[in-house]
């Protein structure tokens, strides 16, 4: 749930607003400050109360500002918060319309006009939540490399650099843009293995990085496919897989 600050000079107003925030089942606290000096002290009290902010519930997740303010305005509150290492949002609370493009300059979450509505402050407090709440983006996986050995040395090639695999019996020959290396890896297991990596199989005798493909050929029902200088035949039996696949690829 979030832990909110409301900032307006204004008594009447500043009530109000608390008292929408306050019946927000997602605000977990909600409190007020009259003037941008007390927020910059109640915010910095936040900020020194570890990364998190749970000391006494002293974190701050969002500051719901007004503009027009005696002294520092809603919008030198903002810019000093962009300077902190971890700011709170930051969401607009104004009768004026003509501040819009400053405060989303300042990266501000939302922009409510005066007076507030419920269903329209709710939705800002949404959007913050949405924020603050946001699932964390997954690390990237680290880049598949395949051994390779050459003149007694084992190399590593990515697999992601890899543009076709051409069947050898028992032995593979994977080709990237700066030469080819044999590997002792039947193409039936590098297809199995390579699948959810973009790579599908085209004839018996190669396994293609769908793509690296630039071109698709059908000419007198034979069918091929280009990858850079390379042309390589498509057999009848995966012809039409491919079609489709490079079809859905195009669609997006």
């Amino acid at each position: 749930m979030l832990r909110v600050l409301a900032v307006d000079d204004e008594e009447p107003a500043l009530g109000e607003l608390l008292y929408l925030l306050r019946a927000d089942p997602r605000v977990r606290t909600a409190e007020g400050a009259g003037d941008a000096a007390a927020a910059l002290r109640r915010i910095g009290r936040a900020l020194d109360s570890g990364p998190d902010g749970d000391d006494a519930d002293d974190g701050i997740d969002v500051v719901f500002l007004d503009i027009h303010m005696p002294g520092l305005t809603g919008l030198d509150v903002a810019r000093l918060l962009a300077g902190s290492a971890r700011p709170p949002l930051v969401v607009f609370v104004t009768a004026h319309e003509g501040f819009a493009l400053q405060a989303f300059d300042l990266q501000a979450v939302d922009y409510v006009l005066k007076p507030v509505r419920r269903e329209r402050l709710a939705e800002a407090v949404r959007r913050v939540h949405g924020l603050v709440h946001a699932a964390p983006a997954p690390a990237p996986a680290a880049p598949e490399q395949i051994p390779v050995e050459l003149g007694g040395v084992t190399r590593f090639v990515a697999v992601d650099d890899i543009a076709y695999v051409e069947a050898h019996g028992d032995y593979a020959r994977l080709h990237t843009d700066h030469g080819s290396h044999l590997v002792r890896i039947p193409l039936s297991t590098l297809e199995e293995r390579w699948a959810d990596r973009g790579f599908v199989r085209i004839h018996r005798s190669h396994l293609v990085a769908v793509g690296r493909i630039t071109e698709l050929r059908v000419d007198g029902g034979a069918t091929s496919v280009r990858l850079g200088a390379t042309d390589l035949a498509v057999s009848r039996r995966h012809a039409r897989h491919l079609r489709d696949l490079l079809t859905r690829r195009a669609g997006g």
